[in-house]
């Protein structure tokens, strides 16, 4: 129960990482402090008047044993930085999270990578970030990445149909959000990680981004930065990644987006540039090998209508028809089976483009 006490504790307004760890070690126990009465709390000198009282308050409206039983039915776990399974690489950054919430399975593994960039991320950066989480999840590396839509979102599903993948939240891991990543998020569980510094319960705030960030980046050997403007969390996840002594990579792109500026700028103050999953392999010195060793076999028509898509640009079944001499139905047909084939990834609005992987070009 000790674990539980110190969560206790973790959820006290006023009471952080650092005088969590000092209150502990003053009373020999988190289950000591939240014992102690206000004459021995106030004589410890770790707290003022007003977070004592928080404290008091806080105590009196709920029970340990009745949370632990609570978080046990929804599958939330609790970890502490004393605990033999806290990730190795998290714990030795400046100030890891004392405690932390999750549901899944923590890595046992410091083969970890992060994966971040843009919400608002075009096609031609989901589709990156997709393949770089697809292929270094297929070499047993972990993606690490915020939950958030856009390349977040990209990163997950990509290392889900390879391997495994966590999900740092800047909210409770109780709360979905955003609402539209309610399936991605228990997929990631069942096979990954769903993790988070902040209690159950605690909804989504911009304040809470920033510190997550610095979690994203101390999970990590290294963080992939796809796609950010020149003032993006992204970037900031990068900064953190620099402070923590870790790696920083850089996909470029077009020099005409915005959301290239802070992926070039990280690569003029020497980021290392990224373009394939072998850069991050190699730099790591694992061997590499092609996840599709043999050419993938097309018909006459699914040669047709895969040669006039891009990486890029969508295209939308109106304009595929009117570009080759097939019906609507039999090009709908096709772009289904190439999509279960993993050769095409639609986007909204019944738009398609080539998803990125090896075996085609």
């Amino acid at each position: 129960m000790e674990r539980y006490y110190l969560a206790a504790l973790h959820m006290v307004d006023g009471i952080g990482s650092i005088s969590l760890q000092k209150l502990v070690g003053f009373f020999g126990s988190a289950k000591a402090v939240w014992m102690a009465d206000r004459q021995q709390i106030l004589s410890c000198r770790l707290l003022n008047d007003a977070i004592c009282n928080n404290l008091l308050n806080h105590r009196e409206k709920i029970d340990v044993h009745e949370i632990a039983e609570q978080w046990d039915k929804k599958g939330i776990q609790v970890c502490t930085v004393d605990d033999g399974d806290y990730p190795s690489l998290l714990r030795n950054i400046f100030n890891p999270p004392a405690v932390i919430y999750y549901r899944g399975t923590l890595p046992n593994t410091s083969d970890i990578i992060a994966i971040v960039g843009a919400r608002r991320a075009t096609t031609y950066g989901k589709n990156t970030a997709q393949m770089l989480a697809r292929e270094l999840a297929a070499h047993d590396f972990w993606v690490v990445s915020g939950g958030a839509r856009g390349i977040d979102t990209a990163a997950h599903e990509g290392a889900l149909e390879k391997g495994k993948t966590i999900a740092v939240m800047g909210c409770g891991i109780d709360i979905v959000y955003p609402p539209e990543n309610k399936r991605l998020f228990s997929a990631i569980a069942e096979s990954g990680v769903i993790l988070s510094e902040y209690p159950p319960g605690t909804l989504s705030r911009a304040a809470f981004f920033p510190a997550r960030n610095r979690i994203i980046s101390g999970l990590s050997r290294g963080t992939i930065v796809v796609e950010a403007a020149q003032k993006s969390g992204a970037l900031i996840t990068a900064d953190f990644a620099l402070e923590q002594g870790r790696d920083v990579f850089a996909v470029p792109g077009s020099v005409f987006s915005e959301l290239s500026r802070g992926t070039h700028q990280l690569l003029k103050q020497g980021a290392k540039l990224v373009d394939c999953a072998n850069d991050i392999l190699e730099e790591y010195h694992v061997a590499t090998t092609s996840l599709h060793t043999q050419k993938e076999e097309l018909s006459h028509d699914e040669e047709a209508i895969y040669s006039i898509l891009s990486y890029e640009d969508p295209l939308g079944i109106e304009e595929i028809v009117m570009r080759i001499n097939l019906t609507p139905s039999t090009v709908t047909y096709i772009l289904l089976q190439l999509e279960l084939r993993g050769l095409v990834a639609g986007q909204s609005g019944q738009r398609y483009v080539r998803a990125a992987r090896e075996g085609i070009r």
